[in-house]
């Protein structure tokens, strides 16, 4: 005797990529405890800002949309699986609620994610690179909220002089190039003025224990100096032409300099003899001078200075041998990071390159 076939509820199919993967990091870095710590809601709330802010997490990380398509997102993606919220939740209204409720706390939430990640993964932050760019923006923001980072008109990096634009500057960890801190600023505000506040800021992450900042030549000013050496900051940042000439740094010399063991990741599929050799030595005044030199490249110093033993007129700080090693050691690391590079290329004289 035959049996009639019976059939069940029709299998769905959702997309699952690395959601899973998204949502343990999430939880290892707290992002929805800490959200919904500093950005409470009532009791009646189907969802909690930090349940919403941790699914937005997961849409720019695996298939970014606009907020009004992150719900169709939701329902094709295993967001209900992974999360635990229900898609039909996460319109567009609902996330811009959360976007508003936590705008005012992002400069915490930001450090609070940051230590949670040092803690969790156990990041080395002795050693923090910082580096500013600009985000250009359509339309005309005339009525913008003062009480955050505000559209106007600047120095482009996009070479977009015709939009406004905001700038943002990221730090992130030498131990994996793991963002830890971040600061929205004025799109007209001079990169050089926000050294400081990065400081202090990356100073509270680090702790007691002495760190190194990198950063680019906008961290040399006399106002940063200042700022700097008293506490006892250490930095490496590329001094401009205007604090070190041109024919200043074409006269060096490679003779005492003491060789940094290091192959730049650019140069590992080349052969010994046309890879960059880099350099480093201490000159009569205590600063430090890195150098680049090779066979297809002209023998030509880039000037970087770190907190030990430099001179300036807010006076002198030695904080001995140990840092110095410590700065030698990492010169080589730092030219993959883009803070050091070979000057002029064959043919080109050192002061058409120097900058």
């Amino acid at each position: 005797m035959r049996q009639r076939a019976q059939w069940g509820q029709a299998s769905v199919e959702k997309m699952l990529g690395a959601l899973p993967v998204v949502a343990g990091f999430c939880s290892r870095l707290r992002i929805r405890e800490l959200v919904d710590a500093a950005c409470p809601v009532r009791d009646v709330a189907e969802l909690t800002h930090g349940q919403v802010i941790e699914v937005l997490v997961a849409n720019r990380l695996t298939s970014p949309a606009p907020l009004v398509h992150v719900q169709d997102w939701a329902e094709r993606w295993a967001v209900g699986e992974a999360f635990g919220v229900e898609p039909g939740l996460l319109n567009d209204d609902r996330i811009g609620r959360a976007l508003d409720a936590i705008a005012p706390h992002l400069d915490h939430l930001a450090g609070s994610v940051g230590l949670a990640a040092i803690e969790a993964f156990g990041l080395d932050v002795t050693r923090l690179h910082w580096d500013m760019t600009s985000i250009s923006l359509h339309g005309d923001y005339e009525q913008a909220d003062p009480r955050y980072a505000r559209p106007r008109f600047g120095h482009p990096k996009d070479r977009r002089p015709d939009l406004k634009q905001i700038q943002a500057g990221i730090a992130v960890s030498a131990d994996g190039g793991i963002p830890v801190f971040h600061r929205a600023c004025d799109g007209a505000a001079g990169e050089v003025a926000q050294v400081i506040g990065a400081m202090q800021g990356l100073q509270k992450l680090a702790g007691p224990q002495r760190m190194l900042m990198v950063d680019d030549s906008k961290l040399v000013s006399y106002a940063n100096l200042a700022a700097m050496i008293p506490d006892g900051m250490g930095f490496i940042a590329p001094a401009s032409k205007v604090f070190v000439s041109a024919e200043t740094l074409a006269g060096q010399k490679i003779d005492g300099a003491s060789r940094v063991d290091h192959v730049a990741a650019r140069d590992a599929g080349k052969p010994a003899e046309r890879r960059g050799v880099w350099h480093v030595r201490e000159d009569e005044d205590d600063v430090f001078t890195l150098a680049a030199s090779s066979s297809t490249y002209r023998s030509m110093f880039r000037a970087c200075r770190t907190a030990t033993g430099t001179r300036s007129a807010c006076g002198r700080i030695d904080a001995g041998a140990p840092v110095r090693r410590q700065a030698a050691s990492t010169l080589g690391q730092l030219v993959d990071h883009g803070c050091l590079r070979n000057l002029a290329p064959p043919g080109q004289h050192p002061e058409e390159s120097a900058s």
